[in-house]
């Protein structure tokens, strides 16, 4: 799991469950295996921004 570290955030990536907002993402699927223009679905931050 991973927990977005931007302010006021917190959302819980979780890969053993699908991401609620992007529904092409299949289970089991690891954060560094996402794509590149994910964003987190409660405040917008891109996966590059997070820094895992």
């Amino acid at each position: 799991m991973l927990q977005c570290q931007a302010p006021t955030c917190g959302y819980i990536y979780n890969p053993t469950t699908r991401d609620r907002q992007e529904r092409k993402i299949p289970p089991g699927t690891k954060f560094e295996n996402l794509p590149d223009d994910w964003r987190c679905p409660l405040c917008g931050v891109n996966k590059n921004s997070l820094n895992v």
